[in-house]
């Protein structure tokens, strides 16, 4: 028993941390503006949220964590809390200090358990697979004649018979290797024990649970700042000051430490470090202090706690009597079979035989003995749940986005309606049967189809030590390898938004101005398209200046955008044909939360109909890539996108980019439903699908699938995900090379290396460009001059905005013989 009780790993702390429950302002999903009221539940280290208490009983959770798996960054400023596992990410806030130390208690605790609970876990393993190799010379494979007639001995008794001692070679004894297998299968006990050696585990920790609450409620000394922080983590606390009517603080059940502290904490009470936090006794309210205190021995809950402790102590000593008494017969017979001459005579092959007997009757015991983990290895996956991010300030975005807290309850009115389920299948269905539509756009467009070189390999890249001391910052300042980018621009990334113009097209010439709406939503939709084959790279970011044309005379469009900004990075581009204009500048701030990485959008798109005097301008959702720091990333788009003409209000649109939640099944992933509206805010059409199917509408006098996708080049894997027309970006033609400005995306030789597969000479060409940007930004600051953006002029519109808008001039001077060399800006 001494042997069994010290398997390392039984020092870990395993005490099992109180509940915590209670509101907290979470941040809304639809759109991700706002905050709103949610009741959270705490225990055993999940943490789950809905939208009151009686919701959580009933099971009716909105969503469920797992705290150990969770990046945690927290920011004490704004009482705000982070929790990103990679598929969830949770953006909470306090209303007041008290409660945020408090949950930050709580939450420290809980991890901490599930990591030694995981980690006991994992030791063990690793004991039971260490004591194995360092006894069984080698794992041998049992054969399949040696298990199929196994000789049967009554008793344990039985091993004490001689045996005839032979001279053939180890492989023909046969009695003595189906003895000791026939001897290990009639060892059934083996299981039961392990149940029991568990079972004890947590019956003990139980035990030791209930005495220390027995000896606090025995105790008749007062509380001491030293134990008040052990009582906050291990105490049922519920946080909700009671209500005065009630007249006294009694619950449902046991409260949390956590919450019953809820209301006289300050910063000075508790340190920055959740680990190290300590508060005094006399700042703790009276409902709280009568929650923690000791009350008389004779209370009912003392009452109950002997009895429990009694009832516990005999099934953990039933437990371990049992396990005694197998463990006691079990050295005995192998004492036995060890004295015995014929295993003497052969001790390496039958130990490896009872190996490979053990490894049968326990397959998941067999598949870890080929090779033994190593702690670095098993531990890898808690490494996010040992490390809190402390944040001092606040950034800019949780500064635009800190308004709207409130109490109310109600659901965000931008999160799907009742019954989206169904109508998502129904669009799904219409989708598929669906005839596809003719394109407008000639399928030969006589550029390339491929790139010169297939993407680069970029799992060894150590993301996670660049992101890791980045958590919470915008990452558009941050370096990263090139082996991270593929070979396109944001300038490049903007142009796709236009690969599927023939949208606006059709819109310019739709009479109905819901009609119009409905195709101009789905424009607007088409544009995340790509998303769904490429969150394995990231684009690059455009220096100060630099600038890329796309003509397009099989769309019928001009496209210019430039860099008119790197700090904050802005860029900027205009697009014209005949149909339509459109133009946009974007603003935006990519934030990693420990697994997950948001990128947030913040400038306006805009596209103005010539035909009917329309001008449309609706906002960007937030695109999310999830696990970014393993190869098994995955992206989605989510919140509330809404479409308004500026020039009449006689319609308007509104659309959901559908966030995943937990139980979400991959065929309803990426999921977008909208609504056209007319002055009255009466629905006129509905419409919905995918982002990256396709989009209907069932509202029009004969249903009709609005939009779809092109086909994926069937290679598009090897080629960073690109489609047809993502491939054609980058190409650099003869013609192309004599007109050119030196400042387009097409001559940045960085990129163009990556294109063509010279990874290494283009990291290194990057850090070039890098430097020399950052050396002509001192040079300006120097003489205290401004970048003066070429193409592009930067105006207050109607709202008060500074938005970027085109200045008129490129495609005029494009047209001088001698443009390519009037620029004179050095950007590479």
């Amino acid at each position: 028993m001494e042997e069994a009780c010290s398997v390392p790993g039984s020092s870990l702390d395993l005490s099992i941390p109180g509940i915590c429950e209670g509101y907290l302002m979470k941040r809304r999903k639809y759109p991700l503006k706002g905050w709103h009221k949610r009741y959270f539940l705490l225990e055993r280290g999940v943490l789950k949220y809905s939208k009151t208490q009686q919701d959580i009983q009933k099971g009716k959770l909105h969503g469920s964590l797992d705290i150990s798996m969770a990046v945690m960054s927290v920011n004490k400023k704004s009482k705000r809390i982070d929790l990103d596992a990679g598929d969830n990410l949770y953006h909470l806030k306090t209303k007041s200090s008290d409660i945020f130390y408090i949950w930050l208690t709580k939450l420290g605790a809980h991890r901490l358990f599930r990591k030694n609970e995981a980690m006991s876990v994992h030791r063990g393993v690793l004991h039971a697979l260490s004591l194995s190799q360092s006894t069984l010379p080698v794992v041998g494979t049992m054969t399949q004649q040696s298990l199929s007639t196994p000789h049967h001995y009554p008793s344990s008794a039985s091993v004490e018979g001689p045996e005839i001692i032979s001279t053939a070679p180890p492989a023909s004894y046969p009695g003595v290797t189906n003895k000791v297998s026939a001897w290990l299968q009639q060892t059934h006990n083996i299981d039961a024990t392990s149940n029991d050696l568990a079972r004890s585990q947590a019956e003990l920790t139980e035990l030791v649970q209930l005495i220390q609450r027995l000896h606090w409620l025995e105790g008749s000394v007062p509380i001491t700042n030293t134990d008040l922080e052990m009582r906050i983590s291990m105490q049922n606390l519920f946080l909700e000051k009671p209500k005065k009517k009630s007249g006294k603080v009694g619950h449902s059940r046991t409260l949390s430490r956590v919450e019953a502290m809820g209301g006289m904490f300050t910063s000075s009470h508790l340190s920055t470090n959740s680990s190290n936090m300590a508060a005094s006794v006399q700042s703790i309210p009276d409902y709280v202090y009568s929650q923690l205190s000791n009350p008389q021995v004779t209370s009912p809950e003392a009452k109950k706690l002997h009895q429990d402790i009694c009832m516990l102590s005999q099934r953990v000593y039933g437990s371990l009597k049992s396990i005694h008494e197998v463990l006691t017969l079990e050295r005995e017979r192998m004492r036995q079979a060890w004295t015995s001459p014929d295993l003497r005579q052969n001790t390496s092959q039958q130990l490896a035989t009872m190996s490979s007997t053990l490894s049968e009757r326990t397959p998941s015991m067999a598949r870890h003995s080929r090779r033994a983990p190593s702690v670095a290895e098993s531990t890898a996956e808690y490494f996010d749940a040992s490390e809190v991010i402390m944040c001092e300030t606040s950034s800019e975005a949780e500064a635009s986005d800190e308004s709207g807290l409130s109490d109310i309850t109600t659901t965000s009115n931008s999160e799907p309606e009742e019954g989206h389920s169904a109508a998502t299948l129904n669009y799904r269905e219409s989708l598929k049967t669906a005839t596809d539509k003719p394109s407008l756009v000639p399928s030969d467009t006589g550029r390339r189809t491929t790139l010169p070189s297939p993407c680069a390999d970029n799992s060894h890249i150590g993301i996670m030590t660049i992101l890791y001391n980045n958590i919470g910052k915008d990452l558009s300042r941050v370096s990263m390898p090139v082996a991270l980018n593929e070979p396109l621009s944001l300038l490049q990334r903007l142009s796709e938004e236009l690969e599927y113009s023939e949208l606006l097209d059709i819109a310019n010439n739709t009479d109905d101005p819901y009609q119009r709406m409905v195709y101009v939503a789905a424009f607007s939709i088409s544009g995340y398209a790509w998303a769904s084959w490429r969150n394995r790279y990231k684009p690059f970011n455009p220096v100060l200046g630099e600038t890329y044309e796309n003509h397009r005379e099989d769309r019928g469009f001009y496209y210019i955008s430039e860099q008119v900004s790197h700090h904050p990075p802005i860029s900027a581009c205009h697009a014209e044909s005949e149909n339509f204009t459109f133009w946009q500048d974007q603003r935006w701030k990519n934030k990693f939360w420990g697994k997950s990485v948001e990128i947030i959008s913040s400038g306006l798109v805009n596209v103005a109909l010539p035909k009917y005097g329309d001008h449309y301008e609706w906002n960007k959702a937030v695109t999310c890539i999830h696990n970014v720091l393993s190869q098994q990333r995955w992206l989605e788009h989510y919140g509330e996108v809404v479409i308004r003409n500026t020039k009449s209000d006689e319609c308007t649109c509104k659309m959901t980019f559908v966030k995943s939640r937990y139980w979400s099944s991959e065929n309803s992933k990426n999921e977008i439903q909208g609504v056209v509206l007319d002055r009255a805010g009466e629905v006129v059409h509905r419409f919905g699908g995918f982002w990256h199917e396709g989009i209907f509408c069932d509202t029009m006098a004969t249903p009709t699938c609005i939009w779809k996708p092109n086909v994926q080049p069937d290679d598009h894997f090897q080629y960073y995900g690109f489609s047809r027309y993502a491939r054609e970006l980058n190409e650099m033609s003869a013609d192309l090379e004599i007109i050119l400005p030196p400042t387009d995306t097409r001559f940045r030789p960085d990129q163009r290396l990556l294109e063509e597969g010279k990874v290494a000479e283009a990291d290194k060409k990057k850090d070039q460009v890098e430097e020399k940007q950052r050396d002509r930004r001192k040079e300006m600051d120097k003489r205290g001059e401004e970048h003066i953006p070429r193409f592009f002029r930067k105006v207050v519109d109607e709202a008060g905005r500074e938005v970027w808008l085109y200045n008129g001039t490129y495609w005029k001077i494009r047209q001088d013989p001698g443009f390519s060399k009037t620029e004179n800006l050095d950007l590479w």
